[in-house]
Parts: C-alpha cells; sequence; structure tokens
C-alpha cells in the first residue's frame, strides 16, 4: 500500500488558515506546524521581558510584543512565533500584513523541553538569516540562564552566558538592560532543571 504525500500549501494559503484557527501554526515550506500551549513559567517569563523592555521605552525608539505578532524569514519563507520581538523604527510588514513582521532587532525564544532542540537548532539558523536581527536571546524556564548572541560586524556571532539572577544583559543593538531577577520574577524552579 501506498502513501499519498499531503498536498503542500501556499503562503497565501496558509495566511487564510492562520487567520480563523484557534490556535496558531507556523509554517516552512508548504507545511504547517501547531504550536504547543506553554507552560506558566514560559508565561511568566516572556510576559516578564516584554514588560520590563517596554517599561524602558515609553515612547520609543523601540517596542516589544510577545507571541501574537508572526516574523517571516524573507530567504526562506518560514513564518514562526518569536515568543518576543523587538522592534525599533517602523515596522516594516509583508505584504501590507500588520500580523507579519520582517525587521525585528532582537528576537527571544524561552526554552521549553518540546521545544529547546528546534530552537537551538533550525530556528535559531533561520533568526540568524534575517539582516535586521542583531540579537537572539535563548533564556531557559527551569533555571536562571540567559544565553545572548550578538551579530558581530564580520557576520559571526558572539555568545554571552549570564546565570546568576542578580546579573543582567546589557544589549548591544537596542538601548535596554535586564535584570535576571526581573525575567525570572515568579517563577519557581525545579530542584533538578529538566535540560
Amino acid at each position: 500500500m501506498s502513501v499519498v504525500p499531503k498536498p503542500k500549501l501556499t503562503e497565501a494559503e496558509y495566511l487564510a488558515i492562520e487567520e480563523k484557527a484557534e490556535f496558531k501554526s507556523e509554517f516552512y515550506r508548504g507545511d504547517m506546524f501547531a504550536m504547543s500551549g506553554a507552560s506558566l513559567p514560559h508565561s511568566r517569563i516572556k510576559d516578564n521581558i516584554a514588560r520590563h523592555l517596554n517599561n524602558q521605552w515609553d515612547v520609543g525608539p523601540c517596542f516589544a510584543v510577545t507571541s501574537d505578532l508572526k516574523v517571516k524569514v524573507n530567504r526562506t519563507g518560514l513564518y514562526t512565533y518569536p515568543d518576543v520581538v523587538v522592534v525599533c523604527g517602523e515596522p516594516e510588514y509583508s505584504a501590507g500584513r500588520t500580523d507579519v513582521i520582517l525587521n525585528p532587532s532582537v528576537v527571544v525564544e524561552v526554552l521549553s523541553p518540546s521545544t529547546e532542540k528546534y530552537d537551538r537548532g533550525v530556528k535559531f539558523r533561520q533568526y540568524q538569516r534575517v539582516p535586521s536581527v542583531q540579537e537572539i536571546l535563548l533564556v531557559a524556564q527551569d533555571e536562571p540562564v540567559v544565553e545572548r548572541f550578538t551579530r558581530q560586524p564580520d557576520g559571526k556571532w558572539l555568545l554571552t552566558t549570564v546565570d546568576r539572577l542578580e546579573d543582567e544583559i546589557a544589549f548591544e543593538s537596542v538601548p535596554a538592560r535586564l535584570r535576571l531577577a526581573d525575567i525570572y520574577a515568579g517563577v519557581t524552579f525545579p530542584e533538578t532543571p529538566e535540560r
């Protein structure tokens, strides 16, 4: 017995389905991938990050939004929902859509046991292909660890790891600082990290 391959979707079909969907899905190479629900620690961390960043930019030059805004990687066609996106200056939208951004400056992913491999691998490499992305943060949810990758002038990425609650992250590409104590406010860590 042969298996009939699932037909591939166009970007327009994906966007039409996504507008009416009850849950979010990412899109890559003609396939939609349903996103799993987030845990309470995951949600608190991403909301803490967005709130503390936006508090520093009451009237600009940047703004942070959480995972309701899609980012499109033009070079590959990936549509994804980062946990937090920072945009500085005027946002650039895909084909006039206000729900798909093309020019994030900073992308943040809060790592979950079910998504960490994807977030560190394929998704991370996709973000590196967006010319406007200058910094990528990978934030653990089971221990206070934040990895910040900063694009260097030669195109390479520099890793800085911060792992104490009294530490802070000073962004290079946007005028902001985040204390780990603020990122993890209200989060209880397990005795043994999941990773």
